[in-house]
């Protein structure tokens, strides 16, 4: 009998930053469409299994299009209702997760200028193949 193996392999084609910030979630948006010119608005919560898929955990979650190269920017909470989006990452407040082409220096840029804000502690990129719970980041 011949046996045939699947390999799944995610699709993490996207840049990841983790931002440390005491501030609730739609503060922090705010205070990133007034100081850098970008409109995140509120969509859906990501709603992922928790406890063996018994209950949901519910993440909330900010979307915001770039008009001229369509690139996606996604402000998720790692904080939910019942726990963490990316456990390993506890410090992490947020993450803003970039679909779509985002040159290096644009990433340097923004990673700057979320960096001079006074009510974020620290805003750094992070690999996401590097997490034990990167699957939680596709959506």
């Amino acid at each position: 009998m011949i046996k045939t193996t699947l390999k799944f392999e995610l699709d993490l084609d996207f840049k990841l930053l983790a931002i440390s910030s005491q501030l609730k979630d739609y503060i922090f948006c705010f205070k990133i469409n007034k100081q850098l010119s970008i409109d995140f608005c509120k969509i859906s919560d990501l709603e992922l299994p928790f406890n063996g898929g018994s209950e949901n955990n519910y993440f909330s979650r900010y979307y915001f299009l770039t008009p001229d190269i369509e690139t996606e920017f996604y402000i998720v909470a790692n904080k939910g209702s019942d726990g963490f989006l990316v456990p390993e990452m506890k410090k992490a407040d947020f993450f803003i997760l970039i679909r779509n082409y985002i040159d290096q220096d644009e990433l340097k840029q923004l990673m700057m200028q979320l960096n001079k804000m006074p009510d974020v502690l620290v805003a750094l990129e992070v690999d996401p193949k590097k997490l034990k719970s990167k699957e939680n980041l596709i959506f």
